[in-house]
């Protein structure tokens, strides 16, 4: 998590990928995360195989079968936010609603 902080903050390159729907992104968002719908996962999947892709969800268990889904498509840097975006508010951006 803090990791993925660090990425965000030196502006590295990879995909962040949100996979909650649409009223959960409402709720609560990181900014920089994409939601997932059919246009992105076109996108997604036109990318060369070693771009670094990380998904979120609400507490992990959507993103890391999203992540897995993804390793399955022959991607080699695949993540998961472990927690999803409830750790993260708690861990590192208070300011991120939990719900």
């Amino acid at each position: 998590m803090r990791k993925l902080k660090e990425m965000l903050d030196a502006g590295e390159r990879f995909e962040f990928v949100d996979v909650r729907t649409d009223k959960e992104r409402a709720i609560a968002r990181i900014e920089q995360a994409k939601l997932l719908d059919q246009a992105e996962l076109e996108r997604l999947e036109a990318l060369p195989k070693d771009t670094p892709i990380v998904f979120h969800c609400h507490h992990g268990g959507r993103s890391r079968s999203a992540a897995e889904a993804f390793v399955g498509r022959g991607f080699s840097k695949v993540y998961n936010l472990e927690g999803g975006i409830d750790a993260w508010s708690v861990a590192v951006d208070p300011s991120v609603p939990r719900y």
